[in-house]
């Protein structure tokens, strides 16, 4: 037993000369709190909710408090996100009358007391305050709670899924090394012919990815669908992140302030679009096929039916959320943001 205030030397890590935590095995914490101020800012604030339905306007303005803790534990390159937050966002309501003059203007305040690790999976209370109780106060009261709960609730997953990506952190994390069983394939113990390595290893690659398909219906031309989905300025508009899209085949394409990276594979207007598509936390090197069929079954109705194959059950960190969360995030982040910004709602 050492004595004390000595330590054992069997189990202190003496630092490297070189300071490097190999394959991320020691723990490593990063404060996450003024990260998390920025995200959740940049995901709730100045945000429109209604934009003249019933006369009324409503939208976000800032993101008043983030208090509490964050952080990100990493060891051995798996992720221990760790947080405790409460949350204040203020907003603005205006309703006018059928002449579009102003009725009345009220400010108001989303509270979320308790957004917690220990709830990931679970949707957070959340309280809509109006600071006049009056009739039309409570209308855009209500009007708040029936079009922009589900939008704030959207966010905070977002916000929970960067945090389980490893959040500030993730970048510095280890490429997650190739599976052992995967290698072995690759090493016959035998003397086959030439080719059954390789066609072995061709077969493993398949395993591992899995395939998305949804079908939206929307409100709208299938012409006026095809110029949103391939438009940077309306994608930048309904996922208030940065988008640069190309509307060339071999033309480059970035959404989500960069996060998903691809090109135009083939594109027939009003009809098609096919793009190579991959998230920046992918293995490198690992591409999904993205289509997309336009169909117009009948004038002011467009359907829209999505393939997307290849897309990778484990991210380069190991978490294995990768096919939930993309799917969802063609629901939540592209579909849904669609209809409610630009009105296609069936």
């Amino acid at each position: 037993m050492a004595k004390y205030g000595e330590g054992d030397k069997r189990w202190i890590v003496e630092d490297r000369p070189d300071g490097a935590n190999v394959h991320n095995w020691h723990w490593a914490e990063t404060d996450c709190l003024e990260w998390s101020k920025n995200l959740l800012s940049k995901l709730l604030a100045d945000h429109t909710i209604l934009a003249g339905e019933g006369n009324l306007f409503i939208k976000t303005k800032k993101v008043e408090k983030v208090e509490g803790e964050a952080y990100v534990n990493v060891r051995k390159g798996k992720i221990i996100p760790g947080y405790e937050l409460s949350v204040s966002i203020s907003w603005q309501g205006e309703a006018k009358d059928s002449d579009g003059k102003s009725v009345l203007i009220v400010d108001g305040v989303i509270e979320i007391p308790y957004i917690s690790d220990e709830n990931a999976d679970e949707d957070p209370d959340l309280r809509v305050i109006v600071k006049d109780e009056g009739q039309t106060g409570r209308r855009l009261k209500d009007a708040f709670l029936a079009k922009g709960k589900g939008f704030v609730l959207e966010q905070i997953r977002v916000y929970v899924d960067a945090m389980a990506k490893g959040g500030p952190a993730k970048d510095e994390l280890e490429v997650k090394k190739v599976n052992p069983k995967a290698v072995a394939v690759a090493t016959p113990t035998a003397t086959p012919p030439a080719l059954a390595p390789v066609k072995k290893v061709e077969e493993k690659k398949k395993e591992g990815f899995k395939t998305i398909k949804l079908t939206e219906k929307f409100s709208c031309r299938v012409v006026n669908m095809y110029e949103i989905l391939m438009d940077e300025n309306r994608w930048k508009g309904f996922t208030q992140s940065n988008a640069k899209i190309s509307k060339e085949v071999g033309g480059e394409i970035s959404i989500f302030d960069g996060s998903v990276t691809g090109t135009n594979v083939e594109l027939q207007e009003g009809k098609l679009i096919v793009q190579k598509w991959r998230f920046g936390n992918w293995p490198d090197g690992i591409y999904s096929t993205v289509r997309l069929v336009l169909e117009e079954p009948e004038p002011g109705v467009t359907v829209v039916k999505l393939t997307q194959t290849d897309v990778p059950e484990e991210d380069r960190y190991g978490n294995s959320t990768v096919v939930e969360n993309t799917e969802r995030g063609w629901r939540d982040l592209i579909f849904h943001k669609i209809r409610a910004v630009f009105g296609f709602g069936v």
